[in-house]
């Protein structure tokens, strides 16, 4: 069943992926004519690279004692402790295209020896406990979607790794419809966890790009944003209690909607990426499944233009549900509105190799009747008083039907030996304009200087009174040092967001990629603090080392 909507992809959940990209191999498809024929305009080549078979993936040998495998699987039982290549190739690195490009060219030196599925919260208490004694380093695995090295521990080559993949952690727990929250599995995927709030006619609304595969302690551990987060919140908005297990103890957090009880420890472990415990249960604030959905297209004059007008609507309490704002290269690119499988490619209003007409901008709306016609109305005054045009009535469920399609794109061109990866940040509106030149420049000069012609889109995604997110995508040839050129040019951005006032992140956590900026954002001093947690809940430092923290 092809993927095409929100609405199928909760239907029908994702199926196992394929281990050298995203998603189930059904749902690959070759890059359509008409995005080669951009490439070819671009003087972008074409270089067929298909990733090496199964068989040829390179692993070093586990280094897990045999005692050590016996003691686990009496925690968790032996039929829940694998050891053979394809379980440990499948939980070796994240999806970044960097990560993929190892394992497509059968590089899977940072595989772990072991992959571990604990039942419940005892048992993943238990091996911390096991595996702080033995001094074995763990790595909390979710749906394997990080794309900033969250898991790819820096530890001796010597010791030993396990992955604890929480996948049986997958049950939905007391749902209080009263209060508006629910009790979710850590190891819940997105679309299993939507399914089963829908029984009960309540949804989180939370819908990042990752959602397939991405869960419910993964969101909270990342601080994830999903595309509704103008009417939902981020992720950690949603958050009003934690169960965490962690080596020196378990831990429970949040017993009331506020609290002026110190600070709000809750914090700790949002964001804290598996370094300081296992986050194995969710406590979320849900709301009554929306009576309407709609996505409106729109075309503004240029990408200034759009961006003052989304902070005007942002600063009138105006934020649609869903808002996306692409610059004039990603509008020209066509990822705008992107084709979905088993369909033609949607029309654009410009030919490719013109100047694209304006920047495309998709507004989504959610909720009761009354309340979805009153906003949309609202927000359509502010963008037509401000020279805003709308497109046709498909440019928005367009946009939508092929939301969940970009990671198979980036598969298609990876698969053509073409670069595409993206990074994302944020700024205060008075610094935005900065921020996304700085940004766009210092990966377009970087890759260039080696030769690359890169491509540089960026969006904005995510509103908020004071400021905004902005999220690049690159697409260039690969090079003879593809990661090296990458690695190059994401430290150049990473330069140039600090120097413009930006976050290093906005929703996709620091892992290992972010951590060399970290202390130009939070300080010296809270580097320090997090050292200190980490010493206090982790004193062994086998969890995720070398993740978030060094």
């Amino acid at each position: 069943m092809a993927l095409t909507s929100t609405d199928e992809v909760r239907r029908a959940g994702p199926t196992e992926p394929v281990w050298w990209g995203w998603g189930p191999a059904s749902e690959h498809e070759p890059l359509p004519d008409e995005a080669r024929g951009l490439l070819a305009r671009l003087g972008i080549p074409v270089r067929p690279t298909a990733p090496v078979p199964l068989a040829q993936v390179r692993l070093p040998p586990a280094r897990l004692p045999a005692a050590a495998r016996d003691a686990l699987a009496a925690i968790v039982g032996s039929g829940h402790v694998h050891t053979h290549d394809e379980a440990r190739i499948r939980h070796c690195r994240g999806r970044s295209t960097t990560d993929l490009l190892r394992l497509r060219a059968g590089d899977a030196s940072a595989a772990p020896d072991a992959v571990v599925l604990p039942a419940d919260h005892d048992e993943v208490l238990a091996v911390l406990r096991l595996a702080s004694r033995e001094r074995i380093a763990v790595v909390p695995f979710g749906g394997g979607t990080s794309v900033v090295g969250g898991l790819e521990p820096a530890r001796p080559a010597e010791q030993p790794v396990v992955a604890l993949d929480l996948a049986r952690l997958d049950v939905l727990g007391r749902v209080d419809r009263e209060s508006g929250t629910a009790e979710l599995g850590a190891g819940l995927r997105g679309p299993r966890a939507a399914a089963l709030l829908a029984e009960h006619g309540l949804t989180l609304g939370h819908i990042p790009q990752s959602w397939e595969y991405a869960t419910i302690g993964g969101f909270a551990a990342t601080r994830s944003s999903g595309q509704a987060s103008g009417g939902y919140g981020r992720f950690d908005d949603l958050v009003v209690g934690l169960r965490v297990a962690t080596p020196v103890g378990s831990w429970e957090l949040g017993r009331a909607p506020a609290s002026a009880a110190g600070p709000d420890l809750r914090e700790l472990m949002l964001g804290s990426e598996g370094a300081f415990g296992v986050i194995t249960q969710v406590v979320a604030r849900v709301r009554p499944l929306p009576a309407r959905q709609i996505f409106e297209g729109w075309s503004v004059p240029d990408f200034a233009t759009g961006t003052r007008l989304l902070r005007t609507l942002a600063a009138a309490d105006l934020r649609p549900t869903v808002c996306r704002l692409s610059d004039e290269t990603e509008t020209l690119g066509g990822l705008a509105r992107p084709p979905h499988p088993g369909g033609p490619a949607a029309e654009t209003k410009t030919a490719p190799d013109a100047a694209p007409d304006g920047c495309h901008l998709v507004t989504g709306y959610e909720g009761a009747e009354s309340t979805v016609e009153r906003r949309a109305a609202e927000v359509a005054g502010v963008l037509l008083a401000g020279g805003a045009r709308r497109l046709d009535a498909a440019a928005g469920p367009d946009w939508e039907r092929g939301r969940f399609r970009a990671p198979y794109l980036r598969d298609a061109l990876l698969d053509l030996g073409i670069f595409a990866e993206t990074l994302e940040t944020a700024g205060f509106w008075a610094t935005l304009p900065a921020l996304y030149v700085g940004v766009r420049d210092a990966l377009a000069g970087s890759l260039g200087a080696v030769g690359l012609s890169p491509v540089v889109m960026c969006h904005i995604s995510h509103l908020y009174e004071t400021g905004a997110s902005l999220y690049f995508t690159v697409v260039c040839a690969q090079g003879e040092d593809p990661i090296g050129s990458w690695r190059a040019a994401k430290a150049a951005a990473g330069d140039a967001i600090v120097a413009a006032g930006g976050t290093i992140t906005h929703h996709h956590a620091v892992g290992t990629e972010h951590r060399p900026w970290l202390g130009a954002e939070i300080g010296d001093l809270g580097v320090d603090v997090l050292h200190a947690v980490k010493r206090t809940l982790d004193p062994a430092g086998i969890l995720n080392p070398g993740i978030l923290i060094g």
